[in-house]
């Protein structure tokens, strides 16, 4: 863990968020209906925090190993882009990512909850995990939110970047 002056030094830089999804944006939990659909929950408070992020422009991502209609249609709805889905190999994901962008490493956040996102936590400029992320992640990560995943994690860590990089007073004055 950094101190929380490094921690704010690194988030003070970042320009994208990119986001693990089953723990992170949902509660970890899978969800199946009688005819073996799949369900998702989302955190509404996350989707603004998302939204609030954009407003600050700063863009938002997705790298995860799971592949889900649900995943798509949320983050179409709060134009998250982009979404890699289905990679289970997320460094190699994050790798590619940034060959068709010009952000570099010290410019990104990643969020994850466990071992498979260890290794882009690593590599990031802020590495970020969640309240019930497994202990060898938090560990590792730069920072562990107080909220568990699915339950408005995203939305403090997206609190925690405006207000490092100075922008969240403004942001929040079109709600008053």
């Amino acid at each position: 863990m950094l101190s929380n002056e490094a921690v704010i030094k690194a988030a003070k830089k970042i320009k994208l968020l990119v986001l693990d999804v089953d723990g992170v944006l949902t509660d970890g939990k899978l969800y199946y209906g009688n005819s073996g659909e799949e369900l998702k929950a989302f955190n509404i408070q996350d989707g603004l925090g998302i939204k609030l992020l954009q407003q600050g422009n700063i863009q938002v991502g997705i790298i995860t190993g799971r592949v889900s209609g649900l995943l798509q249609r949320r983050a179409d709805e709060l134009g998250i882009n982009p979404v890699i889905q289905g990679r289970e190999d997320k460094l190699t994901a994050l790798e590619e990512l940034l060959q068709s962008t010009e952000f570099d490493l010290n410019e990104i956040a990643f969020v994850g909850d466990d071992l498979p996102d260890l290794a882009v936590i690593n590599k990031v400029g802020l590495g970020l995990t969640v309240a019930n992320a497994s202990s060898t992640l938090a560990l590792k990560a730069d920072y562990q939110t107080k909220k568990s995943g699915g339950d408005g994690a995203v939305r403090e860590i997206a609190e925690l970047i405006l207000v490092a990089q100075d922008k969240l007073t403004d942001i929040l004055e079109q709600y008053q």
